[in-house]
């Protein structure tokens, strides 16, 4: 197993992406802290991991950020991985984003990115190893219509990673991002909703990637367990676009 014994950390662990990720990380024999605000989605997300612990808050908060590390520590001994899958989108332009949503937004992915790995990083220096895995998104670099603080913010994830990754490449801590196209989860199917029509606006978005149809989270997950695991040991500083040809298209 490709992450035996190894002390993960899975943020918006309740659902989508970060759900998909953590039964992955534990087939492949990851001991797993789960994060996320919601606590019957973490519940249904250590159902099928079997084993784990859940941590239910906000991670726009530094002070959770360091207790769930701290307790991860203690208990293992080590932090291997760390994955920020936690995010918050809004619909919007710049003149149309409230002052609250463009907050929450920065708050739940920048700050969500940010708290983490600077909670994580000392232990993993001491371990001289580590696997940082954060969220970006295909349209940090495409852009988009309508999202402008969900895309300024995914932006701000890409540039962050890069300069981690730079900073602590000689600790032995590589950091990547993923840069997912449109994958079929509820944070997706909330976006939609705000449209005049669903549908339509799900199909749209379907046709826009080469591949004509929505990602799934599973596939998000399989490039995070690249990311997390030896294979890709000269991996660092990257965005691996996995986006079914969006940019491509």
């Amino acid at each position: 197993m490709r992450l035996q014994g190894r002390a993960a950390i899975i943020t918006g662990a309740g659902s989508g992406i970060g759900r998909a990720s953590a039964k992955l990380f534990a087939d492949e024999g990851a001991r797993l802290a789960l994060v996320d605000r919601d606590a019957a989605g973490l519940q249904e997300t250590l159902s099928l991991v079997g084993e784990a612990t859940t941590h239910v808050g906000d991670v726009g908060d530094a002070g959770f950020a360091e207790t769930v590390v701290g307790d991860v520590i203690a208990r293992h001994g080590r932090l291997d991985i760390l994955m920020t899958a936690a995010g918050f989108s809004c619909g919007g332009t710049v003149l149309t984003t409230s002052l609250e949503d463009w907050d929450a937004v920065f708050r739940a992915n920048v700050g969500g990115t940010w708290l983490w790995a600077r909670a994580a990083i000392p232990q993993m220096q001491q371990q001289n190893s580590g696997s940082i895995i954060t969220l970006a998104s295909q349209l940090a670099m495409a852009g988009g219509r309508n999202s402008s603080a969900y895309i300024a913010a995914k932006g701000a994830i890409v540039s962050l990673t890069r300069t981690m990754a730079v900073d602590f490449a000689t600790d032995g801590i590589r950091v990547n991002a993923i840069a997912p196209g449109a994958i079929d989860t509820p944070m997706l199917r909330r976006s939609f909703g705000r449209n005049a029509n669903p549908e339509e606006a799900r199909e749209t978005s379907r046709n826009r990637h080469a591949m004509k149809r929505l990602g799934q989270a599973e596939e998000i997950a399989q490039t995070a367990l690249h990311l997390a695991s030896d294979a890709s040991s000269f991996t660092t500083g990257t965005v691996m676009v996995v986006d079914g040809g969006w940019l491509a298209a």
